[in-house]
């Protein structure tokens, strides 16, 4: 932890209904660096109908002079717009983009880091690791607004060439989008459809979705069919893990939650049928993503571009703090179309086997 700050963080999180992982950021960042040196402000629910309430929320914190950093863990549709209208008063802020939901090339304009899971990566790396759980077929759930992103789309495509190469049967279906049909009716599709598909594929069959709400049914199904797990779409132990297993107790403390996690596995006779990355990537990503800012602004690291090894051992130094051991990272720049952007960083890790 960097030491007293000099400047307040603005953290823009979904609403809690959508990802308390997410959203309880807030309180962390607030305990990590101060109070009154962490403003915490929210996407509205329906952050796709209502974007110009996002643009105004945000917008309204160039109004504090002392915000000279803004964390989006999750940058949702409208925020590029936001942080426009931010920079139509203040040029002095440092923006950081946790997963961005708009065009990578728009994205990368308005942020001067982005950091998210390398999808494209968890693809071939969730398949092997699905094998080496037993997995004989793999499923993959998503809906047209995700699979509209060429991250996602590239994720697909190498999870079905992997499991080709793995001799792994690999089944698309599409899951219900809960921003049309509502939560409940989609949590609801989920739970009824995971039976059908280990009735029809055996229970050596892995599932993912790549949608935050459809994980607690998606786990509750997979553990009730005793299916396989590799990971949650934004891998954690936090996000699902507590609600899905019943877990009870402090769910906000890691060790707590690996514990709890592994034990209710290991009682359900579903030890090493379910696993995850071993800390959260959205607090990882946010505690690594203010400390490369105070170096930023120290002029401890380059002004242009992102200096990689810095943020990988910012990654390992959170990693350290609460797991006491160094985990596997792997940090590169992110590709697409053939274009390689120096302030976009992907992110791959081990995984953790309850």
């Amino acid at each position: 932890m960097t030491g007293t700050l000099d400047c307040k963080i603005a953290l823009v999180t979904v609403v809690a209904s959508i990802k308390e992982e997410e959203f309880l950021l807030g309180e962390q960042m607030a305990a990590r660096y101060g109070a009154d040196k962490v403003v915490h402000v929210t996407y509205p629910e329906n952050f796709i109908v209502e974007k110009q309430k996002s643009i105004d929320t945000i917008s309204a914190l160039a109004a504090d002079k002392d915000i000279k950093i803004v964390v989006f863990p999750q940058a949702v549709q409208g925020t590029n717009a936001a942080v426009d209208k931010l920079r139509e008063v203040r040029d002095d802020i440092f923006i950081n983009y946790g997963l961005a939901q708009e065009s990578i090339v728009e994205s990368v304009k308005r942020a001067h880091l982005m950091m998210r899971v390398n999808e494209a990566g968890t693809g071939p790396a969730m398949v092997r690791q699905a094998k080496k759980q037993g997995a004989k077929t793999f499923i993959h759930y998503s809906f047209p607004r995700h699979m509209a992103q060429t991250a996602f789309i590239n994720r697909r495509d190498l999870i079905c060439q992997t499991c080709e190469s793995e001799g792994i049967v690999f089944v698309d279906l599409r899951s219900l989008d809960p921003t049309e049909t509502g939560i409940n009716i989609a949590q609801q599709f989920m739970l009824e459809e995971v039976p059908k598909r280990v009735a029809e594929y055996g229970e050596d069959t892995a599932f993912f979705s790549s949608n935050c709400h459809m994980q607690v049914p998606l786990i509750k199904a997979v553990v009730d069919n005793h299916a396989i797990y590799p990971q949650p779409c934004c891998p954690s132990p936090f996000h699902a893990f507590p609600e899905a297993l019943g877990i009870e107790g402090d769910i906000h403390d890691l060790n707590h939650v690996i514990s709890e996690a592994s034990r209710i596995a290991a009682e359900k006779n579903m030890s090493d049928r379910l696993s995850t990355w071993p800390v959260s990537t959205s607090t990882m990503f946010t505690v690594a993503g203010i400390e490369y800012a105070l170096k930023w602004f120290k002029g401890e690291v380059p002004m242009n571009g992102i200096d990689g090894e810095v943020l990988k051992e910012l990654m390992n130094d959170y990693i350290r703090e609460v797991l006491g051991e160094d985990g596997y990272i792997l940090v590169t720049p992110y590709s697409e179309d053939g274009i390689s952007y120096d302030n976009f960083k992907s992110v791959l890790m081990g995984y953790l086997d309850f």
